[in-house]
This record gives C-alpha cells, sequence and structure tokens, in this order.
C-alpha cells in the first residue's frame, strides 16, 4: 500500500511520484488517506505549484467540502493550514465520471477489465487525466497546472516597444530567438 500522485502540465505528464505508507499510516482511514495523497504531492512538488491555481480530482466526496468541515482531528487541521498556502481547486469526480481513479484507489489490478462509456473516455481526455500505476494499491491525486506567469510575459513582450526591436532585428543578434509561441528567449533565459 502507498500514496501516489502525477504531476501534469497542458496535459503532459510532468512527473509521477509515490512511497509506501508509514507504518502509522496504514490505520489511517481512507479519508486522510486521501488527504495525505494531497499533501504528500504539495509538499514535494511546491516549488511548481506555488503561485499557480490547480485542479485537484479525487473520488472521495468528503475532500471537496473538507474546508467547510466543523469537526477535524489535529492531523487534519495541520493539512488543512498547508492547503491553504496553495491556491487550489478540489473536484470530486464520482463513480462513472471518475471510474479509472475510483478503480485505482480500490483495486489497480482491475484497471485493465475496466470498461468504460465513450462520453466519459471524453471527459477524462478533455479534464487532461492520465493514470500513473506502481504496485497493487495506490491512492491518486492528479493536479493540473496553468502557467501564469509565462502567459504574462508573453503578453507584456507584446506590449514593450525596445523587445520589438530586438524582434525586428533577430537576424542580426544571435543570442535571441523566438520559440513556438513567440515568446523572446536570451540563450536560455526568459526576456
Amino acid at each position: 500500500k502507498g500514496l501516489g500522485c502525477v504531476l501534469m502540465q497542458h496535459g503532459k505528464v510532468i512527473a509521477y511520484a509515490s512511497r509506501q505508507l508509514k507504518p502509522y499510516e496504514v490505520n489511517y482511514p481512507i479519508h486522510d488517506l486521501e488527504l495525505a495523497a494531497v499533501v504528500f504531492t504539495l509538499k514535494i512538488w511546491r516549488h511548481y505549484l506555488y503561485g499557480e491555481s490547480r485542479d485537484i480530482f479525487t473520488d472521495h466526496k468528503s475532500l471537496k467540502y473538507i474546508f467547510m468541515q466543523r469537526e477535524l482531528n489535529m492531523r487534519q487541521r495541520r493539512w488543512l493550514e498547508l492547503l491553504k498556502d496553495y491556491d487550489t481547486n478540489i473536484q470530486y469526480h464520482p463513480g462513472k465520471a471518475n471510474v479509472v481513479a475510483d478503480a485505482l484507489s480500490r483495486k489497480s489490478g482491475m484497471i485493465a477489465g475496466v470498461k468504460v462509456a465513450a462520453e466519459i473516455i471524453r471527459d477524462l481526455e478533455r479534464l487532461d487525466i492520465e493514470i500513473f500505476v506502481r504496485g497493487q494499491h495506490g491512492y491518486w491525486a492528479s493536479l493540473r497546472i496553468k502557467p501564469d506567469l509565462i502567459s504574462q510575459i508573453k503578453e507584456a513582450q507584446k506590449e514593450d516597444s525596445e523587445i520589438w526591436t530586438i524582434v525586428e532585428n533577430l537576424d542580426k543578434q544571435v543570442e535571441f530567438h523566438l520559440d513556438n509561441d513567440n515568446v523572446l528567449w536570451q540563450d536560455t533565459r526568459l526576456v
């Protein structure tokens, strides 16, 4: 048994992470293990996630309402303090809409035998959900990151007259180049 998560951006997997449950975590209720997977994800990838908006998909409805619960144990309170540091949106995808994650958290060996209707597959593709399975058991967390900083730089570059001067003279300046999204770079640095 363990915790596992996938970090994605623009529908592409950036990183995978997993770990075994610690001996004391084996006794945690499922609700806490689902929350532990989210906290594990936020802790190890905090350098990617600060300042970015992200969606967390879960098949546990109670996690969607975690911020509104009146009574929490100390562990849950500590974890909620960590969650409040991030711009997160916890989304619940029940049964049919989240068949793959549901299968992953219940019995990963059955994933190959799951038959999913075409509309569910389209929904999963639209949400850019991909799965990483390791071992026989796991808990799943999926994050989608919106690159606000690069978008803001790209918009600012469009309005900067100095940058337009550089772009107009790109053939004379070897150290500058435009990428596929028309963002100006100086060697390996974003301008």
